[in-house]
């Protein structure tokens, strides 16, 4: 049975302007919605562009400005997935390689229909940047991928290259074609062939991309239940189940953690002089010392109000003050600039041990915040251990 190649490519078009729908709703509310607009519309381009380029079956005037509008739709289509791939992983986007890529098949499409006519080589040399393109998004997949998507990202990558090859493969074969018998509706395997491997092949694209999409989803929503929306710490929540964990170790196998208690000095003041929007930034500044002052292990978590606590797994009291003061004296020697002005902030924290008073939540607590008033009463800008009442600082 011989497939009609104009049907084939009016379904990939009607495919296409799906995918495009599919795609955007699915990714409407993901922080990624840049990365899911650009992948939308080189949906909707190819879909566009494959009418634009192939309505017309002969060489008329009109046939010549579609194939070219054509080229520029699906070239940026392929722009525009490759610069959705860099989006979605790292928000950031080189935009000049792909307005190179697109105005390089602009400049050959042009050349080839209205300077010095040549269906061949036009074909081949569309085929040929086609190629490029995917084997660049091919690269761009799977390089640097993040662990969770490793394996999408490998199914995606091989989706790409495979379109790469097709692509190859047909400018190969079309180079030893004759320009008097060739055209895109003629009966030979390759034009079919090519249009049914692509259409299954962006079909396998489109679905590795929403995969991603999907598990980036579930990564926010499991953030959005686990962090602090203000300052990014872990929430009470979270902090509650880790502890849970390590009394589990402590008492099965006697290791002992630590935990602190954070309070900014005078913050109620801040928040009178400067405002409550000045005073959140003095809280996210908080979170952002204590982010690269404690261990990787380390959890950091905001407990309430201007209150965090930091949980110390297979760390003693001596410890627990070590990076205690690190915390301390880094948050002490930082400006803020509020409300127009610049000023310092300064903590006091509290710091027990489970050697002390046992491995109960609460009874941690409990132990920590004497500490911490303690801390408050010696003049602030303390570290305070609950065990000798030690003051430092």
């Amino acid at each position: 049975m011989n497939l009609d190649v104009r049907t084939i490519m009016v379904l990939f078009a009607m495919l296409s302007l799906l995918f495009s729908g599919l795609i955007l709703s699915a990714g409407l509310h993901t922080r990624s919605i840049n990365s899911v607009k650009q992948w939308s519309i080189a949906s909707l381009c190819i879909a566009v562009g494959l009418g634009s380029a192939y309505f017309f079956p002969t060489p008329t005037a009109n046939a010549k400005y579609a194939v070219l509008l054509g080229t520029v739709l699906i070239t940026t289509s392929i722009a525009l997935q490759f610069t959705g791939i860099q989006s979605f992983k790292s928000g950031q986007v080189y935009v000049w390689p792909a307005m190179v890529f697109v105005s390089v098949a602009t400049f050959q499409t042009y050349w080839f229909e209205f300077i010095h006519p040549d269906i061949i080589s036009r074909t081949v040399a569309n085929s040929l940047i086609f190629s490029i393109g995917y084997a660049a998004c091919a690269s761009e997949t799977i390089v640097r991928s993040k662990p969770k998507f490793k394996s999408i990202s490998w199914l995606t990558s091989l989706s790409f290259a495979l379109l790469s090859l097709a692509m190859l493969i047909r400018a190969i074969v079309l180079s030893q074609s004759s320009p008097e018998t060739y055209s895109l509706y003629a009966n030979i395997p390759i034009n079919p062939a090519t249009f049914l491997i692509t259409c299954a092949l962006q079909l396998c694209v489109t679905f590795g991309f929403l995969v991603m999409l999907n598990r980036q989803v579930m990564t926010e929503i499991e953030q959005f239940a686990t962090r602090d929306p203000l300052t990014g710490a872990f929430n009470r929540r979270l902090l509650e189940e880790e502890i849970a964990k390590l009394q589990s170790r402590s008492k099965r196998i006697g290791d002992k953690f630590s935990l602190m208690l954070i309070d900014i000095d005078n913050f109620k003041s801040i928040n009178d002089n400067y405002g409550h929007l000045n005073g959140d930034e003095i809280l996210r500044g908080l979170a952002n010392i204590v982010a690269t002052k404690i261990r990787t292990n380390d959890y950091f978590a905001r407990y309430g109000g201007d209150e965090f606590c930091v949980l110390l797994p297979s760390t003693d009291i001596a410890e627990a003050l070590i990076i205690a003061n690190r915390v301390r004296e880094a948050y002490a020697s930082t400006s803020f600039l509020v409300g127009g002005k610049v000023i310092k902030a300064s903590i006091s924290i509290g710091i027990v041990d489970s050697s002390q008073v046992g491995v109960e939540f609460k009874t941690m607590l409990s132990a920590a915040d004497q500490a911490l008033y303690k801390a408050k009463q010696s003049g602030r800008n303390k570290v305070v251990l609950h065990t000798t009442a030690c003051i430092t600082g």
